[in-house]
């Protein structure tokens, strides 16, 4: 017999009574391809079952009501366990099984389970997919997980390293290519994408593998990343690029530009900011939409609270702070175009992209001694990690400063007027 597997939200009627009412099930995993899922309404629940066909692609079936207004009875109304015996007996015989033994649990299936659970527990599912799709699956979605091996995903890791990186193309159209730049930053950049999707990779393989589908991540764990590929030099303007920039720049979209100068704040940050978010009491800006999914308070300066004052006069607190030249709302994209033509006009060559206001507000911000934990705070990371990575070298006596006032005195060495010397002929 299978063995069951719980779960502290849906095994007991007092749990699923905690759950909001939607459309979408709330799945558990109970073997390769399978789930078991729980539909709650306004009303008793109902038990599905998920099974995986290839593909990318599930089958969903209603099994039979939950248990959480009636007595489990085995065959219309059923409890947690019954529904997984069910799933499985569906499962069973919809494909055709009469041993009952899971076939091979490939990287397809476990890229599948992987994404559903990123869908309700990650913003950045969407991205996982499109890499997972374009660069993963295509090499390696057949491959069973019990028979791959480190050979495998290290042949797989170069070949992504060795492709040229994809241009955008509309749905359905043949996919183009950029160059294959052969210089040392287009090789780091090749290789930098190629851990980020060998981190993906990673991922769903030991989500399997938590979950019971995996026997050993013994593989993939001795497969390693490129080294020393993601420190690439930060763009950032001067004080005087920046505003020629602003100069260069018209409208909303000067609007826009001034406030990442002034915020740090990434662009889909921005775009989606409104006037009640911006506090003139004590002069910061709320930011409710992060991509860490955590809302933020910005500290701004008095130029900035001068600005964020303009931006919000005369409107209501629930209207947009910055909006596009048509008046609605800053989209995906939209800032590219207007991005380059301020770069041109204001001769900053080559052209930055809108980030790099992220990058000069951060590096501007370290290089006038502003201490790293309070950028990264602003920035929105929950510590400097990422700070000192990308911004560290911009302050190179910060440590030394740091040592020098706070590291302990003994005491105990007096001083000498003997001089070295070293350096003399």
């Amino acid at each position: 017999m299978a063995k069951r597997v719980r779960d502290a939200t849906l095994d007991s009627k007092e749990a699923r009574a905690k759950l909001k009412a939607r459309g979408k099930p709330y799945y558990k995993s109970i073997g390769p391809g399978l789930h078991v899922g729980y539909r709650k309404g306004k009303e008793a629940g109902r038990w599905v079952v998920r099974m995986y066909v290839g593909d990318q692609d599930y089958r969903v079936e209603t099994i039979a009501s939950a248990d959480d207004r009636a007595d489990a009875d085995g065959k219309a109304v059923l409890s947690f366990w019954q529904a997984q015996d069910k799933a499985r007996e569906l499962h069973k015989r919809l494909s055709g099984d009469s041993g009952g033994v899971a076939g091979a649990f490939t990287v397809n299936e476990a890229m599948a389970d992987y994404l559903l659970w990123m869908e309700g527990n990650r913003k950045s599912s969407k991205d996982a997919r499109y890499r997972a799709e374009a660069l993963i699956l295509p090499e390696l979605g057949t491959v069973d997980v019990s028979k791959l091996t480190a050979t495998q995903i290290r042949k797989w890791h170069s070949k992504v390293a060795a492709t040229a990186p994809r241009l955008r193309s509309k749905k359905d159209a043949e996919q183009k290519f950029q160059e294959l730049g052969t210089d040392a930053e287009s090789i780091r950049q090749r290789r930098a994408t190629a851990n980020r999707v060998l981190t993906i990779l990673k991922a769903a393989l030991n989500y399997a593998w938590r979950e019971g589908k995996a026997a050993s991540d013994k593989e993939w764990r001795r497969v390693e990343p490129f080294e020393d590929v993601e420190s690439a030099r930060v763009r950032y303007l001067t004080i005087t690029e920046a505003q020629r920039l602003v100069n260069a720049s018209s409208g909303s979209f000067r609007d826009l530009v001034q406030a990442a100068l002034q915020t740090g704040a990434r662009y889909s940050e921005l775009a989606r900011v409104r006037v009640e978010d911006f506090n003139t009491d004590v002069g910061t800006l709320t930011i409710r939409e992060s991509k860490s999914g955590k809302a933020r308070h910005v500290v701004l300066t008095d130029e900035g609270s001068e600005l964020f004052g303009q931006l919000a006069a005369g409107k209501r607190g629930d209207q947009l702070l910055l909006t596009a030249p048509a008046g609605g709302t800053w989209e995906k994209s939209h800032q590219f175009r207007p991005m380059n033509e301020a770069c041109k006009n204001a001769k900053i060559i080559p052209a930055i992209g809108f980030h790099g206001l992220r990058h000069t507000w951060a590096s501007l911000s370290v290089m006038n001694g502003m201490p790293l934990m309070v950028v990264a705070r602003n920035l929105g990371h929950t510590d400097t990690r990422m700070v000192e990575k990308h911004y560290g070298h911009l302050s190179p006596s910060y440590v030394a400063d740091a040592v020098r006032a706070g590291a302990p005195r003994f005491g105990t060495v007096t001083k000498s007027n003997v001089v070295s010397m070293q350096g003399e002929a």
